[in-house]
């Protein structure tokens, strides 16, 4: 299976990059791993709602080109379905069997997610109802990826 993530924005806090590069090392057996890292679009601190929709607009251009053709696509929206941790590995499974192994997620930068990127999604995912940084987001999303895997191949986990 192949993997990628999609994030808008860098990771600049060393905690989270640390587990970051932990959960990719953890994930290399099952499935090849790719994160692309798309930069943040520049803007004022207190930017007004056109100049934030022409930045979205932006990354989101950048986004959708780093979706290679027939991906199928997860972005990471709070207002997404809400799974489980077997809910994601039994959907891994699932795309396995049917041919589709190559997953993208998608996670936005601080002003959401562009029209067009919603729209080339398959699936709206929340990861929960609160609100997390990006950065952690990004942790959080590869520790459940990790998981999902885990519990697929019936490996031990913890509860």
């Amino acid at each position: 299976m192949q993997i990628r993530v999609v994030a808008v924005g860098k990771v600049k806090e060393k905690f989270l990059q640390e587990g970051i590069i932990e959960y990719e090392k953890r994930i290399r057996p099952y499935a090849k791993l790719q994160v692309i890292e798309i930069p943040e679009e520049k803007r004022p601190v207190s930017a007004s709602p056109v100049t934030e929709s022409a930045a979205r607009k932006k990354e989101g251009e950048r986004i959708l080109a780093a979706i290679p053709a027939g991906s199928s696509v997860l972005v990471l929206d709070v207002k997404g379905q809400s799974w489980s941790s077997e809910d994601l590995a039994a959907s891994f499974g699932e795309r396995e069997l049917s041919g589709q192994n190559q997953i993208v997620f998608v996670i936005g930068g601080d002003i959401g997610l562009s029209p067009s990127v919603l729209a080339r999604s398959n699936l709206r995912l929340s990861l929960s109802r609160m609100t997390f940084t990006h950065p952690m987001t990004r942790l959080l999303l590869l520790e459940q990826v990790y998981r999902a895997f885990r519990i697929l191949r019936g490996e031990p986990y913890h509860k």
